[in-house]
């Protein structure tokens, strides 16, 4: 599938396509309403559209939500497109399905990212935004909802699942992959292993997709 972008926003890739793939593999039931938080693109909304009943789209970015727009115009899938932080924008409602690729990558900055950076930058621990989600999942969760999040190991998988668990959530992580280090963590290499972050020579992450649901009763 290909999309349309504007410069700085993030280019669906490893991830994306991770996650796509999980999507497919976790035999959502059609008519579902489902929530893409961080959509960049739009790709994982426009995934969605197939078969569910209703889609919305969140990013903080408008240069996002304009590519996402515009590639939803362009595939003729009809998507609600919310600007703001999903913290913000989305408490109160609920959906079948959230599905959310979002910034990870640790940062050696203190100041907030901007620009293209606030795609992949989360704080020195990657966490910054994937903490506050699986904060806001139980909130966010239908009865019978499931969260698919795609994150790297470097952020810490093990803290995701706990999290998800102690919201009381049942949470494993259901698909992984190994890529190359990108361009920014190739520029990281020096500062994450000396924070002990990656072993020696490390230029290869671990990509995990997590998968939460409530537990039937």
């Amino acid at each position: 599938m290909m999309l349309i972008r504007a410069p700085g926003v993030y280019r669906p890739q490893a991830d994306t396509r991770l996650l796509v793939r999980a999507y497919a593999d976790a035999h959502i039931p059609p008519h579902r309403r489902v929530v893409d938080v961080c959509t960049g693109t739009g790709a994982l909304a426009i995934a969605a559209a197939r078969c569910a009943r209703s889609v919305t789209a969140v990013d903080i970015s408008r240069t996002a939500l304009a590519s996402a727009w515009f590639n939803c115009r362009l595939l003729g899938v009809d998507v609600e497109l919310l600007h703001g932080d999903f913290r913000t924008v989305l408490p109160g409602r609920t959906f079948d399905v959230v599905v959310c690729n979002p910034p990870y990558v640790p940062c050696p900055h203190r100041d907030p990212p901007r620009g293209a950076a606030r795609s992949w930058d989360a704080g020195a621990d990657g966490r910054s935004v994937i903490d506050s989600l699986c904060r806001l999942a139980p909130e966010l969760l239908s009865d019978t909802g499931t969260l698919l999040m795609v994150q790297s190991a470097l952020s810490g998988v093990d803290g995701t699942l706990a999290l998800l668990r102690d919201a009381g959530l049942k949470a494993a992580a259901v698909a992984r992959t190994t890529i190359p280090f990108g361009p920014v963590l190739r520029s990281r290499a020096a500062w994450l292993t000396r924070t002990a972050r990656i072993r020696p020579g490390q230029r290869d992450e671990e990509l995990v997709v997590i998968r939460a649901d409530r537990p039937r009763q």
